[in-house]
């Protein structure tokens, strides 16, 4: 397949931010890719094929890869795809199959001085490990809470003693600082699941799943030129923070499932399609892409409130662990899997995101109202024994509809990494029998050895391809000091 190259952005000369950006013409159109040249340069083929086939999708207006792109099933992970919302189609392969996954990150009052002791690290991990399960077969502790209303209303379905700080309103950060705290849907599209479905979702919430799923204690190390900003979100140097990443779990396999096969259907009957037959896309507005929205923002809200629960969990763990005087505030809870509506300049437009964060400048009319002045915390995980980051949304931005990263990357599949990489290697990486050792939950690493930070891109790269084409700026690097992973 040929392809061409521009380096412009928009049309107009970004020459400081040249490098960091190309306009790559494929057969179907155009595909706007923000990445360094190294990164850029071991894309391969099959990244720009799957672009190919998605830009065959009707009345696509803009499509775009962050710098931690990588081969996903239909669609890349890292993609950004926009359509005028009148004329938009709905694709569940750029969303991606676990609906809703995203990053949380809590503040507590504790500093770095405070989890010296590496035998304190894995008390800690053991009381967190106790209350979140990290087995699939594992029942979560959230029983008395009913499904219906936490899909229907997100985190105001919840009852009110998981929402403890719902009775401060100064202080009520779970439900105000979130990028959703509830979608609303016809319910009447919840009718489509069986029992069995409610059933086993019932039992994953408040559960972590596996994959690159994790809990994250971390050090948070304020970025010099960014002291303002930090001071405004509550950050210090030193300071512990609490990351989750995690999703919909089985209800959002469950709706990927359902509705995978109605688009498909859908597909037939229109007679569309690429040469792609896992990517799956409808009209928005037909009678398949109406369902899958509503069912997808059922998923949206399974997932905020999985983290919240996930997050309430460890709050009470960490009390044990260190007493009542233990405080933990939510910093932003945000998604990366998704497809929404949003507003620009006046135009209605349906923007999907698989793989991408959104990261909001100050002054954005979206912003939540705390982060109004600042812009809100963009959350970006690394891998396991490498840093993660805290990032702000800059003005330029929306040359890519305020999307950026949402994490590494894999470099190499999960099968890969377990032919190529040792558990040596492993080992070096996480500083294990070291004083500054990342704690993880798990006994044997050869267990979790598809996480390892050999196989993820390199997140510093990742994070100047996202300074550097001007999208958002750093506020605070997380030096990580225990891991809990799912299996």
């Amino acid at each position: 397949m040929l392809i061409n190259q521009t380096n412009q952005i928009n049309g107009s000369d970004h020459s400081a931010h040249e490098a960091y950006y190309r306009r790559v013409s494929l057969p179907a159109g155009d595909v706007h890719v923000y990445a360094g040249d190294e990164l850029f340069g071991a894309m391969g083929a099959k990244v720009f094929e799957m672009a190919n086939n998605n830009l065959q999708i009707p009345n696509i207006r803009y499509m775009s890869y962050t710098p931690d792109v990588h081969v996903g099933v239909g669609t890349c992970i890292g993609t950004t795809a926009v359509w005028e919302t009148e004329s938009a189609f709905v694709s569940p392969s750029i969303v991606g199959s676990d609906i809703g996954c995203g990053m949380r990150v809590h503040l507590t009052n504790l500093k770095a001085e405070n989890l010296r002791d590496v035998k304190l690290r894995r008390q800690l991990v053991k009381a967190i490990e106790k209350r979140v399960p990290t087995e699939n077969q594992t029942r979560g502790r959230f029983s008395d809470i009913r499904l219906e209303r936490v899909v229907a209303k997100g985190l105001h379905g919840l009852p009110g003693k998981y929402v403890p700080d719902a009775y401060t309103p100064r202080q009520a950060t779970s439900l105000t600082r979130v990028e959703s705290s509830g979608f609303l849907l016809d319910e009447d599209y919840l009718s489509r699941f069986p029992d069995r479905i409610w059933h086993r979702a019932h039992r994953q919430l408040g559960t972590l799943g596996g994959g690159n799923h994790f809990v994250e204690l971390q050090a948070i190390e304020i970025e010099e030129s960014s002291r303002e900003i930090a001071k405004q979100w509550g950050l210090f140097d030193g300071q512990i923070a609490v990351m989750i990443h995690s999703g919909s779990r089985a209800w959002g396999g469950a709706v990927n499932q359902y509705c995978g096969s109605e688009v498909a259907k859908a597909m037939r009957q229109g007679g569309w399609g690429t040469a792609d037959p896992k990517l799956l896309f409808a009209p928005l507005h037909s009678e398949a892409g109406k369902a899958y929205v509503h069912l997808m923002y059922s998923a949206l809200n399974f997932a905020v409130v999985n983290r919240h629960l996930i997050a309430y969990a460890i709050r009470e763990a960490c009390k044990e662990t260190f007493g009542a005087k233990f405080e933990m505030s939510t910093l932003y809870d945000l998604m990366h899997n998704y497809a929404w509506e949003e507003k620009r300049e006046g135009e209605s437009l349906f923007v999907h995101r698989k793989g991408a964060t959104r990261a909001l400048p100050p002054g954005h009319p979206d912003n939540p109202k705390a982060y109004a002045a600042t812009g809100h915390p963009a959350l970006i995980p690394g891998s396991m024994g490498t840093a993660s980051y805290l990032m702000v949304g800059a003005p330029g931005g929306a040359a890519n509809h305020y999307s950026i990263c949402h994490g590494a990357g894999r470099v190499r599949s999960r099968n890969a990494t377990k032919q190529l990489v040792k558990v040596e290697e492993f080992s070096q990486a996480m500083r294990i029998g070291r004083e500054d050792e990342i704690v993880v939950n798990h006994r044997s690493l050869e267990a979790i050895l598809d996480e390892s930070p050999q196989a993820y891109k390199d997140i510093d790269q990742i994070i100047a391809s996202v300074v550097g084409a001007g999208l958002a700026s750093v506020v605070a690097k997380c030096r990580p000091l225990a891991a809990i992973k799912g299996v």
